[in-house]
């Protein structure tokens, strides 16, 4: 309603059938009347095209809306005392008023003109009697207060939309938002998920080649030459692991051995760490009954891959027995307990280490415990439930 060619429409077709309908047998009998009637109308029209058209839309309207509305009032009043019937201009009036006044105090101020314009026009046309002025005020007064309650409601359609229009906009402006931050959060863990990966394959495996290595010089330094040379051979093994598990985080794979068994990938991890570290590792792998899913297997062989390492490189073991179960409906349990130097279970721990093992388990929906104490080695037990969320375990 706030686009100046509907209006102009309107208040031409209205000005039109009023002027048809004031020369067909609705106005005055003498000439005179008709002519300032129609001058009344001709009046309002061309207040509206120099003065009301530009504010419509194009707020605030400052000067144009008192210099309109006293055009109004004088074509309407001038209008209704030559003829009766133009009272009916009061319909293009009122709504013009609230259109160009732009706000309800504007509105209902326009509208009480109006109806002033609108009593004065049939008080004067009808000779100053009482019965002019009784006809005059009936009508002005009904006509202000529809006029004022139709303006009122319409602008609250109009605040309503407007109100309706910005929540849409912070909406907009706020799922813009939750996207970018979905973003960054999602990048995020992607970087918390390759740390991981990098710190479960790559970084053990290097840190298993320093060690090795370490070995191979002490053993040329000793002058254990076949010995140096199965510790470098191994070295070579170690180092082709590490070349496949790379391959296999740009991949975006599971950086853990791609044997099609589970059972042969476990066995792999702890002939590799019986390599590096020289302690009796014995697997016990008997309780394997069932299938296991491959995002099982990669929660499993992880956490065993990260413990066998903190055994190598922290307890001190001479023997480490891993137990793996698999149950007939797909849950599965590592054990993996030795008779190391242990640690105190209540103090803080260091790096990503035990916590990265608890959290990778507990994005699969499983359970972690860790049980040690100083001189008494270390129990480590983890418990996946039969169906696994496939996101949360990578």
């Amino acid at each position: 309603m706030l686009k100046p060619r509907w209006w102009d429409v309107t208040v031409g077709a209205g000005s039109f059938a009023i002027a048809v309908g004031l020369m067909f047998g609705f106005g005055p009998v003498g000439q005179p009347r008709q002519a300032v009637a129609l001058a009344s109308i001709a009046l309002f029209v061309l207040g509206y095209v120099l003065i009301g058209r530009a504010t419509i839309g194009n707020p605030p309207p400052g000067w144009r809306f008192p210099a309109f509305l006293a055009v109004a009032a004088l074509a309407v009043g001038v209008g209704a005392a030559a003829a009766p019937f133009l009272a009916i201009l009061q319909t293009l009036a009122y709504p013009l008023v609230w259109v160009v006044g732009d706000t309800r105090r504007r509105g209902i101020l326009g509208s009480v003109v109006i109806a002033a314009s609108v009593f004065a026009g049939f008080f004067i046309g009808g000779g100053f009697t009482a019965d002019a002025a009784i006809s005059g005020a009936t009508t002005a007064t009904f006509s202000v207060v529809f006029a004022t309650a139709l303006g009122l409601w319409i602008a609250s359609i109009a605040e309503y939309g407007d109100e309706r229009a910005r929540l849409l906009a912070e909406l907009t402006a706020a799922q813009d938002e939750v996207e970018a931050l979905s973003r960054d959060r999602g990048a995020a863990e992607e970087r918390e998920r390759l740390a991981r990966d990098i710190h479960d394959t790559l970084a053990q495996t290097l840190a298993g080649l320093v060690i090795l290595a370490e070995r191979a010089g002490r053993q040329s330094r000793d002058g254990e030459t076949d010995a140096a040379a199965t510790t470098i051979a191994t070295v070579e093994q170690v180092a082709r692991d590490a070349l496949g598990e790379a391959r296999a985080l740009v991949a975006r794979t599971a950086a853990v051995p791609s044997e099609p068994a589970f059972e042969s990938a476990v066995e792999r991890l702890v002939e590799r760490f019986r390599a590096h570290d020289g302690a009796a590792i014995v697997l016990d792998r008997d309780e394997i009954a069932g299938a296991l899913d491959r995002d099982a297997q990669v929660v499993l062989l992880r956490c065993l891959q990260e413990t066998l390492s903190n055994v190598a490189k922290h307890a001190g073991a001479s023997r480490v027995v891993v137990r793996v179960g698999v149950d007939a409906g797909g849950g599965s349990r590592l054990e993996v307990v030795d008779d190391g130097r242990g640690f105190d279970g209540a103090s803080p721990s260091l790096g990503f280490g035990i916590e990265g093992m608890r959290e990778r388990v507990a994005l699969a929906g499983g359970v972690l415990d860790v049980h040690s104490r100083p001189g008494e080695g270390t129990a480590l037990r983890v418990v996946l439930p039969a169906r696994m969320m496939a996101e949360g375990a990578l």
